[in-house]
């Protein structure tokens, strides 16, 4: 009997290559794919036949599948040194007399003849990829979420697959439809493009948590990629680097105008004072929690957008979820997890809360901020007087005096604050606009949720 692997491409049909597969692979029940029949000569030795397998858009790929045979005896499943490590995800069989037996894996990288058929096996790999996109693209784009993290994973660790993959490596957007980056390209440059020139593609991990932020660009008539896969942050890295003038943003990553910012924009008009009085009162009912910093800004948003948005910082967020999957980048892991509570200046309760702060706080704070400012000039004087002399030049005593005015300064500041952070705790709307915006960042769970659940009835 002679195996299937041995035969010509043209003496089998579908069928013997299905049973072949659950013969080679007797637990699997999904059948494969598609497959690829090797059946070289010249100027290596090598037949076989290798299967795409069928799985989720998650890392269930089992490497060390591909059984490797000399002259129809089987060898060994380890093929790594053989094959490109991401072909390692492949199922089948390869028999070559010309691979070297019984030697170290780096003997069998730098083997000359082991690299030909490394690269034969990798592009015809990728010619049967590009044949089936161009030919029969809609049953690609069927198997497309079972054939992304493989295409991704080469893309990723191979350059000269990264250019053969880059004309069928596709993008999904929220509604499910498949685009090549061309294609995309072609899609959003006329609205995605900033004042900068730069192409922004928005993008979404997360269609339920991220729904708000999802809303609010689809609102601008924006399309939101789907990004979802294990390999997708370093995929999107890559792709940056490689696109012209493109870029990746997740779509809760920032206020939407300034995602793709266009050059109107709306300036805010609260003065630094009122800036800083707000800041305090948020910062009072924010949660205090490890390893997650809160920093509120301001943006005029117009009326009609949120009071609150809570986002996260593209490049030090998509740090981190790299760090998750290389050990190698510990370093941005162990950073807390910083958010943006913006607050936009526009919106009417903003305003009704300043104006609350202005009648029941600013009274009370009036002295503290006329004795702030003389004190603020007392330290700035001191300090310019010290900047004007070597280091050497300045006395201990004026080294004293600076840092007494500055701590009074500070304690000034901080009785100023406490007063601010009074008002927020004690003011209910702060709480409830808080818990708003961290609920639609997916942000407010546990203990905290079931307060906000509590004070919504209770202001029914």
């Amino acid at each position: 009997i002679h195996p299937a692997w041995t035969k010509k491409p043209s003496e089998l049909t579908k069928e013997d290559y299905i049973a072949f597969y659950h013969q080679l692979y007797p637990q699997t029940m999904e059948e494969p794919l598609f497959w690829i029949h090797l059946n070289v000569d010249y100027p290596f030795n090598l037949t076989g036949i290798l299967y795409f397998p069928k799985v989720k858009n998650q890392m269930e790929l089992q490497r060390n599948k591909i059984q490797l045979y000399a002259s129809q005896v089987f060898v060994t499943e380890e093929v790594e040194g053989i094959v490109p490590e991401y072909l390692t995800l492949l199922h089948g069989v390869l028999d070559s007399p010309d691979i070297p037996l019984n030697v170290s894996r780096s003997y069998l990288q730098s083997d000359a003849q082991v690299k030909k058929i490394s690269n034969h096996i990798a592009k015809k790999v990728a010619d049967k990829l590009d044949e089936l996109f161009r030919n029969e693209r809609s049953l690609f784009e069927e198997k497309w979420e079972s054939l992304k993290v493989f295409v991704q994973y080469g893309m990723l660790s191979d350059e000269k697959f990264y250019e053969r993959a880059a004309k069928f490596n596709l993008l999904t957007d929220l509604e499910g439809k498949l685009y090549t980056s061309e294609e995309y390209r072609t899609l959003t440059e006329s609205s995605q493009t900033d004042k900068d020139g730069q192409l922004v593609w928005l993008y979404a991990n997360d269609k339920e948590t991220q729904y708000s932020a999802i809303q609010r660009a689809t609102a601008k008539g924006y399309s939101v990629l789907l990004m979802d896969g294990p390999l997708d942050v370093h995929a999107i890295s890559q792709l940056e680097q490689k696109l012209e003038k493109t870029r990746f943003v997740r779509v809760d990553s920032d206020s939407i105008d300034k995602l793709i910012a266009k050059d109107e924009q709306r300036e805010v008009t609260l003065s630094s004072e009122q800036q800083q009085a707000l800041s305090q009162i948020f910062q009072a009912r924010l949660p205090r929690e490890e390893k997650r910093n809160y920093h509120v800004t301001f943006e005029a948003l117009g009326e009609d957008a949120d009071a609150v948005l809570i986002t996260q910082g593209e490049f030090m967020r998509r740090m981190q979820e790299m760090a998750r999957l290389q050990p190698g980048m510990n370093f941005y892991g162990e950073l807390p997890e910083g958010y943006n509570v913006v607050l936009n200046s526009d919106h009417a309760l903003i305003k009704r809360l300043l104006s609350e702060e202005q009648t029941s706080v600013e009274p009370k704070l009036g002295a503290l901020r006329e004795e702030l400012k003389a004190q603020t000039e007392l330290v700035e004087a001191a300090r310019t007087a010290q900047n004007t002399k070597k280091a050497d030049e300045v006395t201990a005593a004026e080294r004293e005096e600076l840092e007494g005015l500055s701590y009074k300064q500070a304690e000034l500041e901080g009785k100023i604050n406490s007063e601010l952070q009074r008002f927020g705790q004690d003011t209910a709307l702060v709480g409830q606009l808080v818990d708003l915006a961290l609920l639609g960042s997916g942000l407010l769970k546990g203990e905290a949720l079931a307060r906000f659940i509590r004070r919504s009835q209770d202001l029914l």
